[in-house]
């Protein structure tokens, strides 16, 4: 019987260790994909705000190469893809001399490649040396179908539902700290659950809108700040709930939400 409750015990050891693990491998993962969002969405808001207020820094720079090719498609139809429209556009990629080195600004619509030849001198626009505007045309590409920019959109969701949880596990850890009520997973779950669900529809909005324009630069902030603020809105209302029958208050479970997985 000893050898037995050592084996068992053993065992839970063993899946112990294999759960921190795989929180703690999550928890990395989290971390570098909020990571990769802020540092887009900062990309693109400073960008955007640089373009708006005139504080691109400008160089004058030398056109050496415009190169271009075709890029078509169908817009959709049947399932064989028979009867869609043929779309297509050409797109630019400009070479330029600047300064001591060489800049390359790849896939440059039409409209702002025009007039421009090898050997011309023309005036960029550069964002932290990055070339955003030609002649004051727009050459940026921004938020685009790249694999960053794909993989971020795509699990925008897991990112939205993982900070939403971290603000509710926070606001809920300073409620116990300051004495007023202690919640349980059964409370955070309704609001996390909830200010998910509200990101969710704003993300869903902002995705429908790029059909029709541009969505703004900063787009990430609107799923995670609606969802946030209505899970915090609903957590204000559980421990107003709570500290109104302290009896029922229930102890802070450990490792059981998003946030701590």
């Amino acid at each position: 019987m000893s050898d037995t409750s050592e084996a068992a015990a053993h065992v839970g050891t063993v899946r112990s260790r294999g759960g921190r693990a795989r929180r703690a491998v999550f928890r990395l993962v989290m971390v570098v994909l909020i990571l990769l969002l802020a540092g887009r969405t900062y990309e693109e808001t400073a960008v955007a705000l640089a373009r708006s207020n005139g504080s691109l820094d400008t160089a004058a720079a030398t056109v050496t190469e415009v190169t271009s090719r075709t890029v078509s498609g169908y817009s959709g139809g049947g399932q064989d893809g028979g009867n869609g429209t043929l779309l297509s556009h050409t797109e630019f990629t400009v070479r330029l001399a600047l300064g001591a080195g060489n800049k390359t600004v790849d896939r440059v619509e039409e409209r702002a490649a025009r007039d421009l030849w090898e050997g011309r001198r023309v005036q960029v626009g550069l964002w932290h040396g990055r070339v955003v505007e030609i002649e004051g045309r727009n050459v940026w590409r921004g938020w685009h179908f790249g694999a960053l920019d794909v993989t971020l959109t795509v699990l925008m969701p897991l990112i939205t539902g993982y900070l939403v949880s971290l603000a509710v596990l926070a606001a809920a850890s300073l409620a116990a700290r300051a004495g007023r009520v202690r919640l349980g997973r059964d409370d955070r779950f309704g609001p996390c659950a909830l200010g998910w669900a509200v990101g969710m529809f704003v993300l869903l909005a902002l995705l429908m809108r790029t059909a029709f324009g541009d969505v703004p630069a900063y787009w990430p902030a609107f799923p995670v700040g609606a969802g946030a603020t209505v899970a915090l809105v609903l957590l204000g209302a559980v421990i107003r709930r709570h500290a109104r029958t302290p009896t029922q208050d229930a102890p802070v479970g450990a490792d059981d939400t998003l946030a701590q997985a």
